[in-house]
């Protein structure tokens, strides 16, 4: 089932902003923050300033979906990723 897309207002630095994700990655986001004891808004401020390039709502994904491979990777769900993770196999191609 696809997941609804939902843009919410948060304060970052006292300016409003619209951030626009689908629900899974906002009840990601606040699972994060509670886990944190951390407000929504605090969690959204550091994930910004750490930022170096792409959009807002783009960065909170790619956060969300870090926390959730470290823990994983951490209780054992999954191997932590290496960069050899993400090569193409080329072993086919050497004759």
């Amino acid at each position: 089932m696809k997941s609804p897309v939902v843009k919410r207002s948060i304060v970052i630095a006292g300016h409003k902003t619209s951030v626009s994700l689908e629900d899974a990655f906002w009840e990601g986001l606040k699972e994060i923050a509670a886990a944190r004891h951390q407000t929504l808004s605090d969690v959204v401020v550091s994930i910004d300033s750490g930022r170096q390039h792409g959009n807002l709502s783009s960065a909170i994904r790619l956060f969300v979906l870090d926390y959730y491979r470290r823990r994983a990777a951490v209780d054992g769900d999954m191997p932590p990723a290496t960069p050899d993770d993400t090569a193409p196999d080329r072993s086919a191609e050497a004759t």
